[in-house]
C-alpha cells in the first residue's frame, strides 16, 4: 500500500482497545506536560504580543484560550496555546528535536471544540495517532541538518489529530496530511540566536494543523505523493537517504511514540546530561568557588545548538535554555535547575556570567557513537584537582525515564512558577480527569479546568 494512504487509514481507523498501556501512558504524560508548561508560560516573553494580535484580529469564536479563556477561532487559539506550551521549553520532546505535545494538544483540544465535542477514548485515539506519525516521520540529526524537526516532522502530528477529531474521511485525511507537507518549515537557527521564533514556531505548527484539516474537510487537495513523489518528503527532508518502506513497518504493532522524551531540567533536550552531571559534582561536594576551569564535550549536532559562548542578548531566558555553559554555571552555583533560574533576571546574574566564562564547551565527534545525549564533563579545581564525569543516556529520554512523582513534581514546578495558575480544586479535578481520559464522555469540560 502507498505509504501515504497507510498512515491515513491508521489516522482514522486506529482504536483506543488497540493503543497499548504503555503507549497511552505517554499520551497522558505528554498532556501532562503540556498543560503545565503551557499554564506556567503565558507571561512568557511575546505572549502578550501574540494574544493581543489574534485577539484584535477576532473572528468566529470557536476555541478557548487556556489560562485567558479567549475565545477565538479554531486556529488561532491553537496557535496562541502551542505558543504557549513551548514558550518555556519545558515541554516533552524526543531526539534529535522535535517537540510533539506543544502543538498536537493545543490542535486537538481546538479542534475537538470546533466539532462540538470529543470522547476521551476518541481523543485519546486522535493523539496517539498524530504522535505517532511525527514520530515516525523523525528525521536523523544529519538529514535535518538546520532544520528546527518541530517545523519538519510535528506538523503532521496536529493535521492527523484535527483531521481525526473533525470526522474527516481516509481521503479527506490523506489531503490534510498532504497539505500539512507544504507547511513543513523552521530552522534551527531560530534556537541558536536565542530568538522568540522558537516558541512562534510550535505554535504555527498548531495552526497550521487545524487549518489543513478544516481545507482538506472543505475539498481542498494537496499532493498526495507528499513523502516518496519525486519532491516528496523523502527528497526534500529526507536527503534522499530516507528509507520511506520503515515509516510504516509495523504500524499499530510497534509504537515508536514511546520514544518520547520529559526533561527533568527546563532547557533544551541536549543540556539535560551535563546539567545533571554538574549537579552530581554539587553533590558531591563541589562548591563553585573550587571551580578554575570546566570542560564540556558534546557530540557536534548538541554543540550546534547549546555550545556557543555564553552571550545573553535580547531574550536572555531562550538564551540560558540553549547554553551549555550557562546550565553548568548554574546547577554549580544555584545547585539545582529549576524553572525560575531562566528568569532574565537569573539568567543576567553577573556571578553565572563570571563562572560560565570558565567554561569551554567543546564538539567531541567521538561521542556521537554514544548517542545524541553523550556527554562528558571534566572541571579542574583551584587546587590542581581534576573531576570527571561521563553519561550516554540524558534523564528523562528513553532507558533514563522519569518516574511519576517526577512527572507530577514537573507539573508541580510549572504550577508553582505560573503567575495565574487555575484554583487547586480545577487542577485536581484535571489531574483526575487525565487518568481517566479514555472514560469521557466528552473532553471539553477539561478546558475550563485549564483558565485561571
Amino acid at each position: 500500500m502507498q505509504i501515504e494512504r497507510q498512515l491515513a487509514q491508521f489516522v482514522c481507523g486506529l482504536q483506543t482497545r488497540d493503543i497499548p498501556d504503555t503507549a497511552q501512558r505517554i499520551v497522558r504524560l505528554m498532556m501532562l506536560a503540556v498543560t503545565g508548561t503551557g499554564i506556567a508560560g503565558a507571561a512568557e516573553e511575546g505572549i502578550d504580543a501574540l494574544r493581543g494580535l489574534l485577539v484584535e484580529s477576532g473572528g468566529a469564536p470557536q476555541a478557548t484560550v487556556i489560562v485567558f479563556g479567549d475565545r477565538l477561532p479554531a486556529h488561532a487559539a491553537a496557535q496562541l496555546n502551542g505558543t504557549m506550551c513551548r514558550a518555556l521549553d519545558y515541554c516533552d520532546a524526543m531526539a534529535p528535536g522535535p517537540h510533539i505535545g506543544a502543538a498536537l494538544f493545543p490542535a486537538a483540544l481546538a479542534a475537538a471544540e470546533l466539532a462540538g465535542g470529543c470522547s476521551g477514548s476518541e481523543f485519546m485515539a486522535a493523539l496517539a495517532a498524530g504522535a505517532e506519525l511525527s514520530s515516525r516521520l523523525n528525521l536523523s540529526e544529519a538529514q535535518y541538518d538546520g532544520f528546527d524537526p518541530t517545523g519538519i516532522a510535528v506538523v503532521f502530528a496536529a493535521t492527523a489529530a484535527a483531521s481525526r477529531i473533525l470526522g474527516l474521511t481516509a481521503e479527506q485525511t490523506h489531503h490534510a496530511l498532504a497539505l500539512a507537507f507544504n507547511r513543513c518549515g523552521g530552522s534551527f537557527q531560530s534556537n541558536v540566536d536565542g530568538s522568540l521564533a522558537v516558541r512562534v514556531i510550535q505554535g504555527w505548527v498548531a495552526e497550521a494543523g487545524v487549518r489543513c484539516a478544516q481545507l482538506a474537510r472543505l475539498g481542498v487537495t494537496g499532493p498526495l505523493n507528499f513523502i516518496s513523489g519525486h519532491y516528496g518528503y523523502r527528497h526534500l527532508y529526507g536527503r534522499g537517504t530516507l528509507d520511506v518502506d520503515a515509516i510504516g513497518a509495523g504500524l499499530g504493532d510497534e509504537w515508536r511514540l514511546q520514544r518520547v522524551v520529559f526533561k527533568k531540567y527546563p532547557s533544551c533536550g541536549v543540556t539535560q546530561g551535563v546539567t545533571e552531571l554538574a549537579l552530581a559534582m554539587a553533590g558531591d561536594g563541589l562548591q563553585a568557588s573550587d571551580v578554575e576551569r570546566a570542560e564540556v564535550r558534546l557530540p557536534p549536532y548538541a554543540h550546534k545548538l547549546v555550545g556557543k559562548a555564553f552571550d545573553p542578548g535580547a531574550n536572555p531566558r531562550v538564551d540560558g535554555q540553549f547554553s551549555a555553559a550557562y546550565c553548568v554555571a548554574n546547577a554549580l552555583i544555584r545547585r539545582a535547575s529549576r524553572l525560575s533560574h531562566f528568569v532574565p533576571a537569573e539568567v543576567l546574574d553577573p556571578a553565572l556570567r563570571r563562572m560560565a566564562d570558565r567554561i569551554d564547551v567543546l564538539a567531541d565527534p567521538a561521542l556521537d557513537a554514544r548517542g545524541h545525549t553523550a556527554v562528558d564533563l571534566r572541571v579542574t579545581t583551584v587546587d590542581g584537582r581534576v573531576l570527571s564525569k561521563s553519561l550516554d543516556i540524558a534523564p528523562g529520554f528513553p532507558g533514563a525515564d522519569l518516574d511519576d512523582a517526577q512527572h507530577l513534581a514537573r507539573f508541580r514546578d510549572c504550577l508553582a512558577y505560573a503567575p495565574r495558575p487555575p484554583a487547586a480544586d480545577r487542577v485536581e479535578r484535571y489531574l483526575a480527569s487525565l487518568e481517566s481520559i479514555t472514560t469521557l464522555d466528552d473532553v471539553r469540560p477539561l478546558v475550563p479546568l485549564l483558565v485561571a
